[in-house]
């Protein structure tokens, strides 16, 4: 059974695995993703020393492939992560310094495209061909799979709906710099940030919980505080403006919710999102992953064992 080295860069988090031919993690370590240094290739460097140690394992000695998912915008041609409105470096080389030290080949794809690959191998979507997978983490990022093709644009970051316009009447700038975006209102990183500017004018004056953290909001909301029940109505239509228009431009069977405020509050998510969405299409079926975040790793993994 042959085995991969998969890397899933994400803007809090590094994680790297074995994984072999089945599906099956047979090693996996996540440390903190870095954010100071000269350079991206601070990072670069972290994802070296997380390679070596999977390798110096005694399962390193079947690897034949070694696959990074991460957080985009990518330039596949280089081999590069580009501008990420969540990683602290305009560029990170990932193909060419990997390549070159541990002589094997790289691939590179996009964290959330690696996600549905995963989802779609391991997870919730298996047996489905028109899947996407959504993770609501520090960003929002989408990966879409149509007819049984993955989706991957003219340069792998087709699916970035965290960037889709759902807003004017608040119009808050998203990390990427424009406006409006779903990310920039229903990411982790931009909740209380949304939640602000809702409060003010919904007048609301006092609050019962930290109103900073995205978790005291959502826990708030699971203790039936009346404000926080009312900010996720807003919330609610915020998300269901961009799962609307998700399911309009890939007609899923299933959309898979993952990232740590899917895995950890999906259940209000969905309860407040579903019945906002648009019914121009038939509704899909709107999960959350099962594979506890390790979607694209497992997506990673097969990725890079199918280009080999």
């Amino acid at each position: 059974m042959t085995t991969a080295i998969a890397v899933d860069l994400g803007g809090t988090n590094l994680r790297a695995a074995l994984i072999d031919s089945g599906a099956t993690i047979l090693a996996h370590a996540t440390v903190l993703t870095p954010t100071t240094g000269p350079s991206g290739e601070a990072i670069t460097a972290a994802i070296i020393a997380r390679i070596e140690a999977l390798l110096a394992s005694p399962e390193g000695r079947r690897v034949t492939a070694i696959g990074v998912a991460s957080a985009g915008p990518l330039d596949l041609d280089r081999g590069w992560v580009v501008n990420s409105p969540n990683i602290a470096f305009s560029v990170v080389e990932i193909t060419r310094p990997l390549r070159e030290r541990f002589g094997l080949p790289v691939t590179l794809i996009n964290d959330a495209r690696a996600g549905v690959l995963g989802e779609r191998w391991a997870g919730a979507a298996r047996g489905s061909d028109n899947v996407v997978y959504l993770t609501l983490s520090t960003g929002i990022g989408g990966g879409a799979v149509v007819n049984g093709r993955l989706l991957l644009g003219m340069d792998g970051n087709a699916g970035e709906i965290g960037h889709i316009p759902v807003d004017t009447r608040y119009n808050l700038t998203c990390g990427c710099g424009y406006r409006g975006h779903w990310e920039g209102y229903a990411s982790a990183k931009h909740i209380p940030r949304f939640f602000t500017v809702w409060r003010e004018e919904a007048d609301v004056r006092q609050v019962a919980f930290d109103a900073g953290s995205t978790r005291a909001i959502f826990e708030a909301a699971r203790a039936e505080d009346p404000v926080a029940l009312a900010f996720m109505e807003a919330l609610g239509e915020v998300n269901a403006r961009g799962v609307s228009a998700v399911i309009v431009a890939y007609n899923p069977e299933v959309i898979v919710l993952d990232g740590p405020l899917a895995r950890y509050y999906g259940d209000i998510i969905i309860r407040y999102m579903e019945p906002c969405i648009d019914r121009y299409l038939t509704l899909p079926r709107i999960v959350v992953s099962d594979l506890r975040g390790r979607s694209p790793l497992i997506g990673a993994a097969a990725y890079a064992l199918e280009a080999r």
